[in-house]
């Protein structure tokens, strides 16, 4: 006895449903995730504590995704997104009622911040892997596009409302609307039906325990060489651009007030939005690989140009240039994974990717200060090693330090783009490994699959 099958749905229409609710859902937290950090750097003035805040949010994510993906591809995936948006939620309800008990605490905002990121390390490849059961291959880099407009708009707007909130109505107004965005999340999954993919021979053949299937992820990228290679150097590009996002602030604070400093964040983030409207109307190159790592070189050139000026005008246009074509390079590399991965195995694999890729970003935030203030700003100062060499381009003095790192850093990026290109292996992986047929069994509860299991 077999599962009946059909051949991919292509239903958009729940892909839209599950999007507007997620970005609803982004919305949400991009207003908490402000909010709390307002009021944690108030209460605390303490830098070092901020710092831990948002390592307790990206650690979970990092080290738990792999067991994550296991569990996304054993269960229904609509299920594993409403697990995640209501984990998530319940973290923020805590926080919600500390306020309202008038006792929250600096390790209260750590522990919701862990609990926050261990439930989303469900989310992305539960959603990721759904979205290849609801969308043609062809539409999957508009897909990806459209996935990244909810980061955009939050780092846009998000900050603005919060701000606004905050002062109207407290911290607690702020954290009782994000807990609201997630219900609203839960709810449009709740309306929908999400096809789950037939068992491919592969998946059949690696069932078993729960660290077998983590160890399957791994195997599977090593298989094929040109992901392989792929993911190392988003390792590589995550560990250079991780420098950013402790040190641009800074730097940028040196340069004008900080209201100004905010419109100019701001237009950065439009940047980004402006790159997600252009990958989901375009979809990306059909040689996927060049949109992932030739637009690296054009990030690589923005990122360098970001220190040659000290004037807020010429890095804020330079990280507009850089922030657009963050969701080319994400989006491109989406589909592609996408396009070559059997939709049943993507949990396992895409967390695996996702953890290799991004364990280098902690890292470069905990080098990023000490790198700048025991090295590079000494060295900008007047007098300093760099200064006679480095001073005419872009100036010494405060922030200089900063401006020469991300100067070697943007020059990094291009050799590395550079050396990824002249890697055969790599640079025909969307060629060389064949695209996945995906088809969708008729069942989706978690006694379906199991009798489709047994059946099998």
């Amino acid at each position: 006895m077999t599962t009946p099958t059909r051949q991919h749905p292509g239903n958009m229409r729940t892909f839209y449903v599950i999007w507007s609710g997620q970005f609803v859902s982004a919305l949400g937290s991009g207003l908490t995730g402000f909010a709390l950090g307002v009021w944690l750097y108030q209460d605390t003035k303490s830098v070092a504590l901020f710092a831990l805040s948002i390592l307790a949010f990206m650690i979970p994510g990092v080290f738990f995704s792999p067991f994550a993906g296991a569990l996304v591809d054993r269960f229904p995936r609509r299920w594993m997104l409403i697990l995640s948006d209501a984990g998530a939620g319940l973290s923020t309800l805590f926080v919600l009622a500390m306020l309202l008990m008038d006792n929250l605490q600096p390790w209260h905002v750590f522990v919701a911040n862990f609990f926050n990121a261990l439930f989303n390390s469900f989310q992305w490849p539960a959603w990721s892997a759904a979205t290849t059961m609801l969308v043609p291959q062809a539409q999957l880099g508009r897909a990806s596009g459209m996935s990244q407009v909810g980061d955009a708009l939050s780092q846009i707007i998000s900050p603005a409302i919060a701000g606004a909130l905050f002062v109207a109505w407290g911290l607690e107004g702020v954290v009782a609307i994000d807990f609201a965005t997630f219900l609203f999340a839960i709810l449009t999954l709740l309306l929908v039906r999400i096809p789950e993919p037939e068992i491919s021979a592969e998946g059949r053949k690696n069932r078993g325990s729960l660290f077998k299937e983590v160890r399957f992820g791994w195997d599977y990228i090593v298989a094929r060489p040109g992901l392989l290679y792929l993911l190392l150097f988003f390792a590589a590009s995550n560990f250079l651009s991780g420098f950013m996002s402790p040190l641009i602030l800074p730097m940028l604070l040196e340069l004008a007030s900080a209201d100004k400093v905010g419109v100019a964040a701001s237009m950065v983030g439009v940047g980004m939005l402006v790159g997600t409207l252009v990958m989901s109307a375009w979809g990306g190159p059909k040689r996927r690989v060049f949109g992932v790592v030739g637009f690296s070189i054009w990030a690589g050139v923005a990122f360098a140009m970001l220190g040659v000026v000290p004037s807020l005008p010429w890095v804020t246009a330079w990280a507009f240039m850089m922030m657009m074509v963050f969701p080319i390079i994400g989006g491109s590399s989406q589909a592609l994974w996408q396009a070559k991965t059997e939709p049943d195995v993507q949990g396992r694999v895409f967390s695996v990717r996702r953890m290799i890729a991004q364990f280098t970003a902690p890292i470069a935030v905990l080098l990023a200060g000490p790198l700048v203030d025991g090295v590079f700003q000494p060295a900008m100062n007047a007098g300093g090693a760099l200064a006679a060499r480095l001073g005419p381009w872009i100036g010494v003095g405060p922030g200089r330090g900063v401006a020469a790192l991300f100067l070697a850093l943007g020059l990094l990026q291009i050799v590395v783009a550079a050396v990824a290109l002249a890697n055969p292996r790599l640079r025909r992986a969307d060629l060389e490994i064949p695209n996945v047929e995906v088809k969708a069994r008729d069942e989706e509860s978690p006694v379906a699959a199991a009798q489709a299991a047994l059946a099998d």
